[in-house]
């Protein structure tokens, strides 16, 4: 599944010739590359993907979007009673091991 989140730029600056932003996740601040995004400059909202802004969107839409990614995570929490645990390091194989041969 791919995941874009919403969140406000903060600044914009220019880094190793690629143009870079502080984008604000609601309180959680991570760097973006605006690349695919010139016209966004401080105070508007984009939708980050991997690193890379990848759209403009308005305020209300980011606003929307983020509020329904919270209620996701509670919603998972009201309907089990406890959110979902994290997936173990490694999945055992889905296929039987194959019988032995007898020698």
């Amino acid at each position: 599944m791919c995941l874009g989140i919403p969140g406000r730029v903060m600044d914009v600056r220019e880094d190793a010739g690629l143009r870079m932003a502080t984008v604000d996740f609601g309180g959680v601040r991570r760097e973006a590359c605006l690349e695919y995004t010139p016209e966004a400059v401080p105070g508007m909202y984009v939708i980050v993907h991997v690193g890379f802004a990848i759209t403009v969107v308005d305020e209300d839409e980011a606003r929307r979007t983020l509020d329904v990614l919270r209620a996701m995570t509670d919603a998972v929490a009201g309907e089990l009673g406890e959110p979902l645990p994290e997936p173990p390091p490694t999945l055992p194989s889905a296929r039987p091991a194959a019988p032995e041969r007898a020698r």
